[in-house]
């Protein structure tokens, strides 16, 4: 039996998979070509991460699929519910990449509370010519210890967020519709564990009162945060999506940071993905990531590892 690893898979899951007898491609087949190539090959599990898409169209044409998996959290680019109406099995890996995106969100917390988005953009350039003045420009930093992080969104990833901020020494608010309270237990190297319970609060309460917000929500039809929500926020509040792009309103972020009601950005995922708009990429107040929440070689070995270990025991 074949597997096409369309967007790539860890060697791990390779390892796993070819050790129970299936054939794992990985060749990276172009979107339009993907129908024919998977019916030349008998393919029986297709593969996915966020690049390649599994429409309706796609699902009609290729008989013989029995798995689309998707290497991380959110499946909006699968069509899950007709792919499972056609007795097609639908799986991911919801837990696998939790820690590697909750690590992205505070590495742009770190760098915009220090400027660094911006220092790295313009050491290089002026810092042995105006190394004072840069100096003065980058003094102003503040540290998150003892801020309040708002995290909308409470699943593995928001709790996996939270985890970090409460170890740093901050303290955590969430809104979540789906969520009214949580446990969350954060884990030592040795052995020895702590836990915090929390409890939700309104949306409106996370946009007014928190230093710092963040985004763990899946692809939505509205924007969760546009201009309604930046207006109700603290002046100079820090805002991270890692999540979807289309879940903050650019254009409303754009004037959010211009009116310098927001201090910075961090985004690792844009409304137009895969050509961000040159407006985001070009602004000094916004630190950028490629998609990259979950690339760690830890997160895709897990992801890779957990994705074999469903297949054989779907097709066993």
């Amino acid at each position: 039996m074949k597997v096409l690893a369309n967007d790539g898979v860890s060697q791990s899951g390779i390892t796993a998979l070819e050790e129970k007898g299936y054939e794992v491609l990985t060749t990276t087949v172009a979107q339009e070509q993907l129908a024919d190539f998977i019916n030349k090959n008998n393919i029986s599990v297709l593969l996915v991460r966020s690049a390649t898409k599994v429409r309706k169209e796609l699902i009609d044409q290729c008989s013989g699929l029995k798995i689309i998996g998707r290497g991380g959290v959110g499946m909006d680019n699968i069509d899950v519910d007709y792919a499972r109406a056609q007795g097609i099995q639908v799986i991911n890996t919801p837990a696998a990449s939790s820690a590697s995106v909750a690590e992205l969100v505070f590495a742009h917390l770190y760098g915009g509370v220090r400027f660094l988005y911006d220092a790295n953009r313009n050491m290089p350039l002026e810092g042995d010519s105006k190394f004072k003045e840069l100096k003065k420009a980058y003094a102003g930093g503040v540290e998150l210890k003892g801020k309040t992080l708002g995290i909308l969104g409470f699943g593995r990833i928001g709790q996996a967020t939270a985890k970090i901020a409460l170890g740093i020494g901050m303290k955590v608010i969430f809104y979540d519709p789906y969520l009214d309270s949580a446990s969350v237990a954060i884990s030592f190297f040795d052995g020895q564990s702590v836990s915090f319970d929390l409890i939700g609060v309104t949306k409106e309460e996370v946009l007014q009162t928190a230093d710092f917000i963040t985004v763990h929500v899946p692809a939505q039809k509205d924007y969760v945060i546009g201009a309604q929500e930046f207006n109700i926020m603290k002046p100079g509040v820090g805002i991270v999506n890692a999540a979807r792009g289309g879940v903050i309103d650019e254009v409303a972020l754009i004037d959010a940071l211009e009116e310098n009601k927001i201090s910075f950005a961090g985004l690792d995922v844009f409304e137009s993905e895969p050509k961000p708009e040159i407006k985001i990429l070009m602004h000094p107040k916004i630190s950028l990531t490629p998609h990259i929440g979950a690339a760690t070689q830890e997160a895709q070995n897990r992801i890779g590892e957990e994705l074999a270990t469903q297949i054989i025991a779907i097709l066993s």
